[in-house]
């Protein structure tokens, strides 16, 4: 008998795992997000693009989350059209905020995740079990996080046990803490919580809620310079995703315009 292992036994190892991340972690570890380091000889961290400002809020059928479009490096503007919400299945998003190159590759390694263990469980996690998912990958990007390329996102989905939306926030360790009704983070993070703080109330229509959170990164952009208010000439506006039981929802971008205008008039009256 050949007890001499076979050149296919380390290829097929760990597919039967439920975790894409434990594949990865055996078969290929350079595409796990500490596979890229920052440089090291120096403690400064690179020059990358940052991504803020982002929210999440319960309304009466869900969660909105929504974000602004710009993204700054330093004190400039590295990019005015960056996608900052994600959709991680049918029923949860993921709002990245942090170096914006490894956020949106956790973002897109936390939907495979989730699509992986949907076909080797032949369920889906529950809501819980995805925040906790995320926390992992959160605490795998430690490495890069004490040298400055720090990705704290904030996760919202539809929780069907429950039948109501939910939503969490992370620190840079991968803590995992649950928000009641509302949460922003990034450089505008607080500016966006203290408009929520006087706008938000229980049980908002969608219509209301989307306005809360267009209304709360316009005043993110007033007071924060990384934080890019809506720009109409340009025609860029907030993104807004909806998370319900019926599933991962967009607000299109003309009827983002007439609240943008609809906002901007009110003030311009005031």
């Amino acid at each position: 008998m050949n007890d001499k292992p076979s050149r296919w036994e380390g290829v097929f190892f760990g597919y039967a795992t439920s975790s894409f991340a434990d594949v990865l972690r055996h078969s290929a570890p350079h595409l796990l997000p500490q596979g890229e380091e920052a440089p090291r000889e120096t403690n400064r961290a690179p020059a990358v693009p940052h991504g803020t400002t982002v929210l999440a809020l319960r309304y009466r059928d869900g969660v909105i989350m929504a974000g602004d479009r710009q993204a700054s490096e330093g004190y400039q503007v590295a990019s005015r059209r960056i996608e900052k919400i994600f959709r991680s299945d049918d029923l949860s998003g993921v709002g990245i905020a942090g170096a914006a190159g490894p956020a949106m590759e956790m973002a897109r390694l936390f939907q495979t995740e989730l699509e992986h263990y949907e076909k080797v469980e032949g369920e889906n996690l529950s809501l819980d079990g995805k925040a906790n998912k995320l926390g992992q990958m959160i605490r795998m990007n430690l490495p890069l996080a004490m040298q400055g390329l720090v990705v704290v996102p904030i996760f919202a989905g539809f929780d069907e046990r429950a039948g109501v939306g939910r939503l969490f926030k992370y620190d840079v360790t991968g803590g995992r803490y649950e928000e009641t009704d509302y949460f922003a983070q990034g450089s505008g993070g607080k500016d966006a919580r203290d408009s929520l703080k006087k706008r938000f109330k229980r049980d908002l229509s969608k219509d209301e809620a989307v306005r809360v959170s267009i209304e709360a990164l316009m005043d993110a952009a007033d007071e924060d310079l990384g934080t890019g208010g809506p720009d109409l000439q340009r025609g860029i506006y907030p993104t807004v995703k909806t998370i319900t039981r019926s599933g991962f929802g967009e607000v299109s971008d003309e009827e983002i315009r007439r609240y943008c205008e609809a906002i901007l008039a009110e003030r311009g009256r005031s």
